[in-house]
């Protein structure tokens, strides 16, 4: 376990912490109040903190001063993640919080940042009892009909035991560090402090440091209301009832207080201990890949996701599915912001770098003002070598370590959602990794993007849809070849499904453009595009050559409508005009043969 130093005495249960200890929100107004009439726990902690930043601070001027930053810049970072283990609960968080921001942390502080650990020691069993009985209104024996001699696991905000209800049910119970409200209260109070005076003079922060602390200590006061935690498991398990191969643990609400959660105990396996999974005669691949399509469905779909997905919030179980424990780490994201990464994803793909800075602007990664002159080459420059291959190639740590870097160089904010979406997505593909070594995020998940943006229905991405296919006047065919060919891999494709949607969209009222832009590119090149279309929608199918007259149901469905039979009376029409023209063309003009026979 990591070595942690003594939390401050100063702040032991005492009717001096009454005001904070039951503080259930994030409330810099109050805590501000609380401690500015106590100075002098502020002054004793601000030096506790103080002092070992100094020191590492120091090293790092050093280096400046002699010229060997880039040399010493890797010890540095070990330094400054073992300085912030050192001070405590807060500082693992805010170290934890910082390996997600490229906008504010040089790459190579990142990457070690990325191991720091929420292993500390224990706390006594003394201590984990009390405060049971005084959430819970008994004692631990009076409610559990076993409970173990020890914590099972311990973290910076709390430690787990494993129990047997008077029932008969096992159990895990979670147990919050002593008077840790106070202790984070004071810490957010100091550090926010100082970060308010220190940041206006370091003209390399581009980000509201303030505003972003403050979302931190939002997440945290969530983090440690285990009430909060709960109803994040039940409407996760809300969200994912129609998907049978994820399981999430009940909450017993009896036995669940503030300071003290209890859930159903789930036996199972770490994604992450293959030769186990393969002992039991599951199949870790596929384990994977059905974690992937829950963080998609997470993301794209609900908004609402798992945003500390590491291999012990992840077990393998004995009948195949796939367990999430330890709710206490969500975050949400809005529908714009879901359909906007959707669209980034399609436009890096396709390499379309332009739209992509555009992307960042919808996404809140840059102000409105931002000069994209600037932001479009430096995309391109990183992203240009990384895109040479196919997106079964991509490696998506490989891609935000790249991104990191302009992002810390050039006017980024990253917005809270995403560094926690940054989070999960790459903990997740590395545990994909330690099962697979060359699975790659990407490939698993392109698909379901792809799909999505055939099939959604939403009106912000049938206009991305309609902008990544029509560019500079002419149809991208080769876009929605890609598109097509990725879609047929996703889960839930269904060409018929595909073409339904496709086409309600055509025949809306949004789709009049679309339309008559399309009806040019099919007659395009001697057909080329009615060629390729069939080419695309039947591709993979089927061995037999595809039959027409399957989609005889599907036309007569388009001729219902008024808007069908217009767009299908101009189909007609010009077919016909192509036709007459051709048939002019042969008798009117004289073949190669006869022209020749008549100038001889």
């Amino acid at each position: 376990m990591t070595v942690l130093q003594n939390e401050p005495t100063l702040l032991s249960s005492s009717s001096s912490t009454a005001d904070l200890s039951r503080l259930r929100k994030y409330d810099t107004g109050q805590i501000e109040q609380y401690y500015s009439n106590k100075g002098w726990r502020a002054f004793v902690r601000f030096f506790q903190i103080v002092l070992p930043l100094f020191a590492f601070g120091f090293l790092v001027w050093w280096d400046s001063l002699t010229g060997n930053v880039e040399r010493n810049q890797s010890k540095r970072a070990v330094r400054f993640r073992e300085t912030l283990t050192k001070l405590g609960p807060f500082y693992i968080k805010i170290g934890q919080a910082l390996s997600t921001r490229p906008d504010v942390v040089p790459p190579v502080y990142l990457e070690e940042l990325t191991l720091l650990q929420d292993d500390v020691p224990a706390f006594s069993n003394e201590l984990a009892y009390a405060l049971i009985a005084e959430e819970l209104g008994r004692t631990p024996q009076e409610i559990y009909q076993e409970i173990s001699p020890e914590p099972i696991a311990a973290a910076s905000l709390g430690q787990v035991y494993k129990g047997r209800l008077k029932t008969g049910q096992s159990v895990a119970i979670k147990v919050q560090r002593p008077d840790l409200v106070p202790l984070v209260s004071l810490d957010l109070y100091i550090f926010r402090s100082l970060i308010g005076w220190i940041a206006p003079k370091l003209p390399f922060l581009h980000s509201d440091v303030v505003a972003i602390l403050d979302e931190f200590g939002t997440k945290l006061f969530e983090e440690m209301d285990y009430v909060h935690e709960g109803q994040n498991a039940e409407r996760f398990a809300r969200l994912f009832k129609t998907m049978p191969e994820i399981y999430v643990p009940r909450i017993y609400w009896e036995y669940t207080r503030r300071r003290v959660l209890t859930m159903e105990w789930v036996d199972g396996i770490k994604l992450t201990r293959l030769d186990q999974i393969q002992q039991a005669g599951l199949d870790g691949e596929k384990l994977i890949g059905i974690g992937v399509q829950c963080s998609l469905r997470q993301l794209m779909e609900y908004g609402f996701f798992h945003a500390d997905p590491h291999p012990g919030n992840l077990l393998a179980m004995a009948d195949g599915r796939l367990a999430y424990l330890d709710f206490g780490m969500m975050s949400e994201v809005t529908a714009e912001q879901r359909y906007g990464l959707i669209d980034a994803v399609v436009h890096l793909v396709n390499r379309d770098f332009e739209s992509l800075s555009k992307d960042y602007v919808r996404l809140g990664f840059l102000t409105p003002d931002t000069d994209l002159a600037k932001i479009t080459p430096a995309l391109r420059e990183v992203f240009q070598d990384a895109l040479g291959a196919t997106v079964n190639d991509l490696n998506f740590k490989s891609i935000t370590d790249k991104l990191s870097g302009i992002m810390y160089e050039l006017p980024f904010q990253v917005p809270s959602y995403y560094a926690l979406i940054i989070r999960s997505m790459v903990t997740l593909e590395g545990i994909a990794l330690s099962v697979r070594d060359d699975f790659k995020v990407l490939a698993v998940a392109y698909p379901y993007v792809a799909n999505r943006m055939l099939t959604d229905r939403s009106p912000q991405l049938r206009n991305s849809l309609n902008e990544l296919l029509f560019q500079g006047g002419s149809f991208r065919w080769n876009r929605l070849e890609n598109l097509l060919s990725n879609a047929k891999n996703a889960r839930d494709y269904s060409t018929d499904n595909t073409l339904e949607q496709i086409l309600d969209f055509l025949l809306s009222e949004g789709g009049t453009s679309t339309r008559e832009r399309l009806l040019e590119a099919l007659f395009n090149n001697q057909n080329e595009g009615f060629k390729r279309l069939w080419a695309m929608v039947n591709k993979g199918d089927q061995k037999t050559p595809p039959d027409p007259r399957k989609y005889v149901p599907m036309v007569r469905q388009v001729l219902a409508r008024k808007e069908g039979r217009e767009f299908g009376r101009k189909l007609v029409s010009r077919w016909l005009e192509q036709q007459t023209a051709r048939l002019l063309r042969r008798v009117l003009l004289p073949g190669p043969q006869v022209a020749k026979a008549l100038k001889s």
